[in-house]
């Protein structure tokens, strides 16, 4: 008898301690994910003086780069580009409205010589009504217009999974005609991230639907940060062709964005 509970605390000790490494594993995935900020944050590289000219990418979670792809650090590495100081102002979360609401804080106070903006994939999510994501992004436009001397690009949403018949894609396109109309008006420049992805989508037989949760995000950062997994395995492990979890960026994707970025900022800093 003795012996059996013996054993059987053993097992309940084993037990424990598994749990308890799931659970750290779990919560590295998450917190690098997550909650971690992204390289060269604006308290980092605005706030002091840098001999460097500033090029800010202001966005939600896809341009802070913790969950997916970091096209922001890619165009730091590009070494034609060594000039700049390039700054991280993506945010896990944000709707236009959020980032209206730091922008002096995130972006004008780096003085930037060139800003991308990709915001409007959690409008779309929500539902912000289109009146609504127009007003924040000129708002946002004409602040960067008025309070800076930037360069300044907007740049168009990817899917939201990879099969474009569905109604979130549908509500989607309504948002990419905003930022087209909105950069129209503004006179800024356009950046066509959502038409050349479109090219790198596989077979319509075989794209996946939007089908985004926690849970599955949370399972691409362990795949990524716990078994070393490239973000384009990931997606492959999930039958898909660009993105993660149905909104982030695996590494093909990023590197498309990360060309047009780079494209853009050529035209501006040799014309």
């Amino acid at each position: 008898m003795r012996k059996r509970i013996f054993t059987r605390k053993r097992v309940l000790v084993a037990a424990g301690l598994l749990l308890v490494a799931v659970l750290g594993t779990i919560g590295t995935a998450g917190h690098l994910a997550f909650l971690r900020s992204p390289e060269h944050t604006p308290a980092e590289a605005c706030g002091g003086t840098t001999a460097r000219p500033a090029v800010v990418g202001a966005g939600a979670s896809m341009t802070q780069g913790t969950l997916g792809g970091d096209w922001v650090g890619a165009l730091r590495g590009r070494p034609e580009f060594g000039g700049y100081e390039f700054v991280n102002a993506g945010h896990n979360g944000d709707t236009a409205a959020d980032l209206l609401a730091r922008l002096d804080t995130d972006v004008v106070a780096c003085h930037p010589a060139a800003v991308l903006v990709l915001v409007g994939t959690n409008d779309a999510r929500d539902g912000t009504p289109l009146e609504r994501y127009r007003a924040d992004l000129t708002a946002i436009t004409e602040r960067l217009r008025s309070a800076t001397t930037a360069r300044i690009a907007l740049l168009s949403l990817p899917p939201l999974g990879e099969d474009l018949s569905t109604e979130i894609n549908h509500k989607l396109s309504g948002y990419n005609t905003v930022i087209k109309e909105t950069a129209t008006r503004a006179g800024v420049d356009y950046v066509p991230v959502h038409e050349r992805m479109l090219g790198l989508l596989g077979p319509e037989s075989t794209r996946q639907p939007y089908d985004f949760s926690f849970p599955l995000a949370l399972t691409a950062a362990t795949r990524h940060y716990v078994l070393g997994q490239s973000w384009d395995e990931v997606a492959r492990s999930g039958g898909r062709a660009l993105l993660v979890d149905h909104i982030h960026l695996n590494d093909r994707g990023a590197a498309l964005l990360t060309d047009l970025a780079a494209n853009w900022l050529t035209t501006i800093t040799h014309p």
